[in-house]
């Protein structure tokens, strides 16, 4: 089969979770001792991604002390982790504009450890992505140093269930005033808004040239529920899988129940591959 890039896998430090974060990602998970072996060692992991015939992966890690538990180590975690193999293992950090006293520089820096792009998670960071607007001002510092160093930023859209998750923030429409505003930046809209504003998802891939959405979370055999004209946008559609978050099934397993959707092979090409290696070109 063609290979696949998974751009949306969370292989992040297990002693970072909370003791509520990571009872609720290990319940009910018969593999869940498969995420430890792989936050343990990247080489582990990277057989896997071969049983799996994926390419590439993207390790989605992001600060969040109050809710997750993760603080900005996870940011240097992540970078030794891929630097394993950076070419496989793509690093996706986080500045958490009320956790630095400048968060421009601390872009500049992560991007010079070796993250490849940035994850901004509202409902567990507890703000909106448009909160620049409304005085949060470190934020914007972020954005404008991502879009110089062309770091894609990742907005996390759709609920949470984890504890302490606001969710009023995570709706797809907030995201675009950060097209407006910062035009040349690749966002990509992680999960396409599930399970409520997947329209709102849909308008702003439409709307905004350098906006993106990744399908990881959704359950497959519900995508062409959700969105049925997928199609019309397949050439700015990231293929994910969001394992192992709670009720995510198994990696394997979801790429199958992808290729068996009603979706042309050129489409389902693009979502697969063809878009995130785009985005994200090898590095010599």
């Amino acid at each position: 089969m063609p290979p696949v890039i998974d751009i949306h896998i969370h292989i992040t430090p297990m002693e970072g979770f909370n003791p509520e974060a990571h009872e609720l990602v290990r319940r009910g998970r018969k593999d869940f001792e498969d995420a430890i072996r792989f936050a343990a060692s990247p080489s582990e992991f990277l057989k896997f991604m071969d049983d799996a015939e994926i390419e590439r992966a993207g390790l989605i890690n992001y600060v969040s002390p109050d809710v997750i538990g993760f603080t900005s180590e996870v940011n240097e975690w992540v970078a030794r982790y891929c630097a394993a193999d950076p070419q496989r293992l793509l690093a996706f950090g986080s500045v958490h504009p009320r956790y630095v006293s400048d968060p421009g520089a601390e872009v500049d820096r992560l991007n010079k450890i070796g993250i490849r792009a940035l994850k901004v998670h509202p409902s567990h960071q507890l703000f909106a992505p448009n909160d620049y607007r409304n005085g949060l001002g470190p934020l914007r510092g972020m954005y404008e140093r991502a879009q110089a160093n062309r770091m894609p930023v990742m907005i996390h859209t759709g609920t949470s269930i984890f504890l302490g998750a606001r969710n009023a923030y995570a709706q797809p429409m907030l995201a675009d005033d950060v097209g407006v505003d910062f035009p040349d930046l690749v966002v990509i809209l992680a999960h396409g808004g599930r399970p409520l504003w997947m329209n709102e998802a849909f308008f702003l891939v439409r709307r905004h040239p350098n906006m993106y959405m990744d399908i990881s979370g959704i359950p497959p055999q519900k995508l062409m529920e959700y969105f049925p004209r997928i199609e019309e946008i397949a050439d700015k559609v990231l293929f994910g899988t969001d394992w192992p978050g709670p009720g995510v099934p198994d990696v394997i397993g979801n790429i199958a129940k992808f290729r068996a959707l009603p979706i042309s092979a050129a489409a389902q090409q693009k979502i697969l591959y063809d878009n995130a290696a785009r985005l994200f070109p090898v590095r010599a």
